[in-house]
């Protein structure tokens, strides 16, 4: 194996509490069971897909990063649970910040985003 000579990639050095790495590890690892999800990155950034598409993913911030329906994510900041997702000041109609380490609430949202990736391949047109 030949020898690192350069820093490590943000995917290896993801930033934030390690205790959250260690939550969006863990609550990733659960949805690994589905042969159709696996791992990946997103941005230089650990994610998981669904048959390719993005499901989640966790910042350098020590957020959870979910996809979710553009009414759900609105609901959610106005809710003040989440913040809306923009990288490099672009904001993802579709994707909430969850910087609150909560697990429970992580789990369900990440419930929420494979249904959506689920919904969104259902809806995909024939041949794309």
């Amino acid at each position: 194996m030949a020898k690192r000579t350069q820093g490590t990639s943000p995917s290896e050095q993801s930033g934030g509490d390690p205790a959250a790495r260690d939550l969006y590890d863990e609550l990733t690892d659960d949805l690994l069971y589905d042969p159709a999800i696996g791992r990946a990155t997103m941005m230089g950034y650990p994610c998981v897909r669904l048959a390719g598409r993005f499901v989640a993913s966790y910042d350098k911030a020590g957020s959870l990063v979910v996809k979710l329906p553009h009414e759900r994510v609105v609901d959610l900041v106005e809710a003040g649970t989440g913040d809306p997702f923009a990288p490099a000041g672009k904001v993802f109609r579709e994707w909430v910040s969850i910087s609150t380490l909560d697990p429970e609430l992580w789990r369900s949202l990440l419930a929420e985003a494979v249904d959506f990736a689920r919904k969104s391949l259902r809806n995909e047109p024939a041949g794309g």
